[in-house]
């Protein structure tokens, strides 16, 4: 592992190295020491200029200015000392080359105290934290809080079990918001950070949305109608806004389905809806219909919005709205936020159907998949907008909230 910043002592130390055996090479010296060949003789000219280089070797017989030598014993004390640090330094170098593989890049102060823990029986505590330049009492701190991690690790995994659970029931579409609300329900208190963080780390990804193809073909010649939301979807109750549009469902063989939807923006509930592999009047006048059946029958006084497609447009559809009380609403021409809340449902649809896919097998597939989908909208689904309720539960508590009132 190649450190930055070598202490002195280390310094000092691999300059005495190099000197003790003038037949080793700097190269040789710096590959052992794990270091730069280039460092190492910086090192070894400072320490020359400085006077530092204490630790050159000593021959025997007269000093080069003609005093005494130093004794034998002398000499053999400071032979052992030298062979002693060597041993030092050639250990330290071991932990360095491990340490260099152990950490694989990385620096993190959480991966040091993991090697010393792995090694200390090798090393000893002390010296692998000088050698990493980390405090001994922050090691044994760590190595005390070692149960907890263990503990949060584990309730980690039962977390993300149940997070796996929900995931797959609800095909992969929910993110960490309504994986959040659904553990809520469960009885499980838990912090959506929490869970978004152990989906990370887990790689547990809800579904992302993409942008969808229009389909609108708008009718230049119709007549204009009011925008009555002004891009404003909410709605204080049920069956008082609706917005509505119509999608493309990909098959086989380039051919295609057609969704027109009713969306009720005030409990979200997708109150009609219709499939055919057609884009006529009929479509769009079928899915109020089905809307006007799930009131009760009635869409009196509520208000419908859409954009400015021809079947929108339409005297025949212009009359089904008179003939279930109906007020019309469209948004201006070539704006799709205009029917924003519309088009974000339809695109949520086809994601979360197609799953990625780029068309369904057959039509047959496509109506299963949409219904089965639709049917789980509105029961079970939870919708940010409700405060993570599906809109079929968010609408039997409003009704008993005004019913109590």
């Amino acid at each position: 592992m190649a450190l930055k910043n070598y202490p002195e002592e280390f310094k000092a130390d691999a300059v005495a190295l190099y000197l003790s055996d003038p037949s080793k090479t700097y190269k040789q010296v710096a590959e052992d020491l794990g270091i730069n060949r280039a460092t190492l003789r910086e090192w070894v000219l400072a320490a020359q200029r400085n006077g530092t280089a204490g630790l050159t070797p000593r021959r025997a017989g007269k000093s080069a200015a003609g005093g005494q030598v130093a004794s034998p014993d002398v000499l053999e004390e400071e032979n052992k000392q030298l062979k002693a640090r060597i041993e030092e330094l050639e250990l330290e170098r071991d932990i360095l080359r491990k340490a260099a593989k152990f950490f694989r890049g990385r620096d993190e102060l959480v991966s040091r105290f993991e090697f010393v823990e792995d090694h200390k029986h090798a090393y000893g505590v002390k010296r692998l934290c000088r050698v990493l330049e980390i405090a001994r009492s922050s090691f044994y701190r760590w190595l005390a809080a070692a149960p907890a991690r263990l503990a949060r690790r584990k309730a980690d995994d039962d977390l993300a079990a149940k997070i796996r659970k929900i995931h797959q029931a609800e095909n992969g579409t929910y993110g960490s918001p309504r994986l959040t609300a659904e553990l809520h329900d469960q009885g499980l208190r838990v912090n959506h950070k929490r869970v978004a963080r152990v989906m990370r780390e887990r790689g547990i990804v809800g579904l992302h949305l993409r942008k969808k193809v229009r389909t609108t073909v708008p009718e230049p010649s119709a007549t204009p109608v009011p925008d009555l939301l002004r891009r404003d979807f909410t709605a204080e109750q049920p069956n008082h806004k609706h917005v509505g549009d119509i999608t493309y469902l990909p098959i086989g063989d380039g051919k295609f389905l057609y969704l027109a939807t009713v969306l009720d923006l005030g409990s979200r509930r997708l109150a009609g809806w219709s499939i055919a592999d057609h884009m006529r009047t009929e479509l769009v006048v079928d899915a109020l219909d089905a809307a006007a059946r799930t009131r009760g029958g009635t869409l009196a006084g509520a208000i419908f919005h859409s954009d400015n497609g021809a079947q929108y447009c339409s005297q025949e559809f212009e009359e089904a709205c008179r003939r279930l009380g109906v007020t019309r609403s469209r948004g201006a021409v070539g704006t799709s936020a205009d029917n924003a809340a519309a088009e974000a449902f339809n695109a949520t649809l086809k994601r979360e159907t197609l799953q990625g896919a780029h068309r369904w097998t057959s039509a047959r597939d496509a109506r299963l998949a949409v219904f089965g989908w639709i049917t789980r909208y509105n029961t079970r689904r939870r919708h940010s907008a409700l405060g993570q309720m599906s809109p079929i539960n968010y609408e039997k508590i409003a009704g008993s909230l005004a019913t109590a009132a």
